[in-house]
């Protein structure tokens, strides 16, 4: 029998901010340290995270330093997997961290307009299908890294990787994940707005200006 939504603790319920990328659209840049109306991406997204998650956890594979201002730092295992091994690496480093939590709720250092929901809302929707897993759904678009899942996948996640898939909507297919709608959420059309580009970087500023 599925869990009810009554179920949700937050206190059960890590949160990770993805933001050990390389940023090649970004000339390089290390995107959640980007500046957006005068603060880094990721204080952005920390504030919105934090207050429905219990422990926040970064991965980050540089500039440590500066992310352990908004949580607890982990690093990709570049020695089981190599450098830059995208979102899932990130991913599987945060689920180990995020022990002995039973849910991790996960979104990327560029999304910085999230659902005040946003953990909430897709708990709720795996707990309606009997799921381990459920990303956002907005706008007619899947939007994959922001997702919530049962850190028991860790498993799962390793043996994906070690078989050298990287593919984020296809793992989470594996496993079945489910979508959770968002187009009924204030603001929703920019809530998932994702910033890899400094012209989108532009866009959120005025965005965010009016």
């Amino acid at each position: 029998m599925a869990e009810t939504l009554t179920a949700f603790d937050r206190r059960q319920v890590a949160g990770l901010i993805l933001a050990g990328g390389q940023g090649s659209r970004m000339q390089g840049c290390d995107k959640g340290l980007v500046l957006l109306r005068g603060e880094p991406l990721v204080a952005h997204v920390a504030r919105r995270l934090a207050p429905q998650v219990g422990p926040l956890i970064l991965s980050a594979n540089r500039n440590a330093e500066t992310y352990a201002r908004y949580g607890r730092v982990v690093a990709d295992d570049t020695d089981a997997l190599g450098a830059w091994q995208g979102p899932l690496a990130g991913l599987a480093a945060g689920l180990a961290a995020a022990a002995p939590c039973e849910w991790l709720v996960v979104a990327p250092c560029d999304t910085p307009f999230l659902p005040a929901d946003l953990a909430r809302r897709l708990i709720a929707a795996a707990q309606a299908a009997g799921a381990p897993l459920a990303y956002a759904l907005a706008g007619g678009q899947r939007h994959p890294a922001c997702m919530a899942l049962r850190a028991s996948l860790l498993p799962a996640l390793r043996d994906y990787l070690a078989a050298g898939e990287r593919k984020v909507g296809l793992w989470q297919s594996r496993v079945g994940g489910v979508g959770a709608p968002f187009d009924n959420v204030p603001g929703a059309p920019g809530a998932f707005m994702n910033l890899n580009t400094p012209e989108e970087l532009a866009a959120a500023e005025r965005y965010a200006s009016q």
